[in-house]
Order: C-alpha cells, then structure tokens, then sequence
C-alpha cells in the first residue's frame, strides 16, 4: 500500500512540473512562440474555443508568428480575441492570415517578466511540497512498521527534491530565454 502512496504522489508530481513549464511557456519572451496563445479563446459562432483549435502556426523569423485560421470567416473574431487577451501584440490581418509581430523587450520589461515566471516556479514549488505533505499524512496513517514509514518518508523527501530540482531547471532556461537580447 506503501508503494501506491508513493507511486500516485510521484504522479501528482510529475503533473505539478509539467503545470509549471506549461504556465512557463504562456510567458512572453522576445521571440515568437505559438505556446503564448494557448489561453486565448475565440468566441466563434458563440461559443468559446481556444485559438489552438481554430488555425495553424507557423514562425517564419524569429519575432514574427503568423496564424493562418481553418475559416476565413474567423478572422475578425480571432484578431479580437487575441487583441483582448492583453498579450502585448498587435494583430495584423491580410484576409489570408493574421501576423503577429513580436516586439523586442526593454530591460524593465524583462526583469517584471522574471519576477512573474519565479512566482510561477514557487507555485509549482508550492504544489509539490503539498502533495508530499498529502503523502506523508497517508503513509503515517498506514498500519505499517516505523521502518517502512521511515523508508517510505525518505523516498517521498527524494522525489520532492528531485521534482522540485525540474522546476528549478525549468525556471532558469525560461529566465535565460528571457534574458537573452
């Protein structure tokens, strides 16, 4: 029973990091990423829909993204869409595709950005010191040796650091790409 609280934690976990590099990944950085639309909804023919279900993507230079939507018709209601998601861009609509030009970063700018993705990393940090909590309650309350519990608590506190050492690792690439002129 020892070894399914430690495997479904280990689990929890591993959706924790991947939360965090998914919440990284909706940070705007200098270059075009087809990752910082992932939030936006576009309300298409009155019902919401994420942008990610309505077009291709494509980055033909590094700043610029282009979104080539399926129906035409979605145009106007994707360039209000992403105008409203409050992202920094401006929607540059041809009829054919929308272009997405990425303006460079001022050092102020960067420095807001690094102190959003550090507390995006401590809420992943935060996740996943709860689930070990949440684990280690269930395994005290296990009918088990102290010799098992003990082991167990220490295998728990090792994929605690290593989960959060993922973190850590995703969080210094983000601030590197956020950095980096």
């Amino acid at each position: 029973m020892i070894d399914a609280l430690l495997a479904d934690a280990a689990l929890k976990m591993d959706q924790a990091v991947e939360h965090a590099a998914h919440e990284f990944s909706g940070v705007r950085s200098g270059r075009a990423n087809a990752g910082l639309l992932s939030r936006v909804n576009v309300d298409y023919y009155g019902t919401r829909t994420p942008l990610m279900q309505l077009a291709t993507f494509s980055v033909p230079e590094a700043r610029m993204l282009i979104v080539q939507p399926y129906d035409k018709g979605s145009m106007a209601d994707i360039e209000r869409a992403i105008r409203e998601a409050d992202l920094g861009l401006n929607p540059s609509n041809d009829g054919n595709i929308i272009r997405l030009a990425f303006p460079a970063l001022t050092e102020e700018r960067r420095r807001e950005l690094i102190k959003l993705v550090r507390g995006l990393a401590e809420d992943g940090r935060i996740a996943v010191r709860n689930i070990r909590r949440q684990a280690k309650d269930s395994i005290e309350a296990e009918d088990a040796s102290e010799d098992e519990i003990h082991r167990a608590e220490k295998l728990l506190q090792d994929l605690t650091d290593k989960h959060t050492k993922l973190i850590d690792d995703a969080l210094a690439r983000k601030e590197e790409e956020l950095l980096e002129v």
